[in-house]
């Protein structure tokens, strides 16, 4: 699926050259990587009609179609759930784990709560979604069009996340391991973006976005209120991937400007072994009853990275299966709170 690239706070806006603008509309320049914007952004819009009146009220019975045609969505309401091509009109909230194979523990009356926030954030513009590629870029290759990042803000000047949702690299499950991870770290006033990445083969592209997503949060750090220091890289399952490799090996290794590594890692269940020897410290979860990521190979990579003597924390949870979310109603439920604790004890 290729549309033209929209950015969104709220509703779409007029193109500008260059620069971050009213309502958050990144606009692309001809250069190989974004740059920092001359001015900051204004004050967002609203969604036309009643201020504060909602086009969506989320229940487990609302149709998956209706959220991404709701008016505070316009432009990116079909990134919210996986393979939106196969959604059809009879498909609701309580069918989301259907479009979700990789992943367990998906209650439909958390992803409503998720998607509901996720449209109340629309509404009073506290949710941004901004490309990462240039107009150049995507002439060379479309599949970049819809690649970008969801900012749910924090406190102004406070430290980021790029969170990275996992798929297994065949599709992005940010309802379930994106979005309400960002949500969790937002309310602890830290920035939070959620990478909207390519998917297939094997998550090189995956991974050369999260590079560029990187590069374009330093890159406009002043329009964005951000602090690049100590920032924090988090992925699940195939983003847990994602996470590690750039973190052990950087920007540069992909091409893009040398940026500073994150200060932590924060990895959940991913079958991801490999150490370079100048990892941040990295802290992992994993349920005791994984198939896809067993806790032995989780383990095993602790293990190396600690005789590295990087910080590791492990937590391992009982009867927990793969892609476990939030972990809500399981062992597992808090680990968010567990991780921000961890990163915020390495940020300096």
């Amino acid at each position: 699926m290729t549309r033209p690239r929209r950015a969104m706070t709220a509703v779409m806006t007029a193109l500008t050259l260059g620069v971050l603008i009213a309502v958050g509309v990144v606009i692309v320049q001809t250069a190989p990587g974004p740059t920092a914007p001359s001015d900051p952004p204004s004050a967002p819009a609203r969604t036309p009609g009643t201020p504060g009146e909602a086009s969506v009220r989320v229940a487990e019975d609302t149709p998956l179609t209706e959220v991404m045609a709701a008016d505070e969505l316009d432009g990116v309401g079909e990134l919210l759930f996986p393979f939106p091509d196969r959604i059809t009109e009879d498909m609701t909230i309580a069918d989301t784990a259907r479009l979700l194979p990789y992943h367990s523990n998906i209650d439909p009356a958390e992803v409503a709560r998720t998607v509901d926030d996720v449209l109340d954030r629309a509404r009073v513009g506290e949710l941004t979604f901004y490309p990462i590629y240039t107009d150049a870029q995507i002439a060379k290759d479309p599949s970049k069009a819809d690649i970008g990042l969801f900012l749910f803000p924090g406190q102004p000047g406070a430290p980021f996340s790029i969170v990275s949702p996992g798929g297994g690299f065949s599709y992005v499950g940010s309802i379930h391991e994106g979005f309400p991870h960002a949500q969790e770290i937002a309310s602890h006033g830290h920035h939070a973006f959620v990478l909207n990445y390519r998917t297939g083969d094997g998550g090189r592209s995956a991974t050369e976005d999260l590079a560029a997503a990187i590069d374009y949060v330093f890159a406009n750090a002043d329009a964005l209120g951000v602090d690049t220091d100590g920032y924090a890289l988090w992925g699940s399952s195939a983003g847990a991937r994602m996470a590690a490799n750039l973190g052990s090996y950087g920007t540069a290794a992909l091409g893009w400007p040398d940026r500073p590594r994150p200060a932590a890692v924060i990895m959940a269940y991913t079958g991801h072994t490999e150490v370079a020897g100048q990892d941040p410290a990295t802290f992992a979860v994993v349920g005791q009853n994984d198939g896809i990521a067993p806790p032995g190979v989780m383990r095993d990579r602790i293990d190396r990275l600690d005789r590295a003597g990087v910080p590791t924390e492990l937590h391992v949870y009982p009867d927990v299966r793969h892609g476990f979310g939030l972990g809500t109603g399981t062992p597992a439920e808090g680990w968010v709170e567990d991780a921000l604790a961890f990163w915020e004890a390495h940020r300096r």
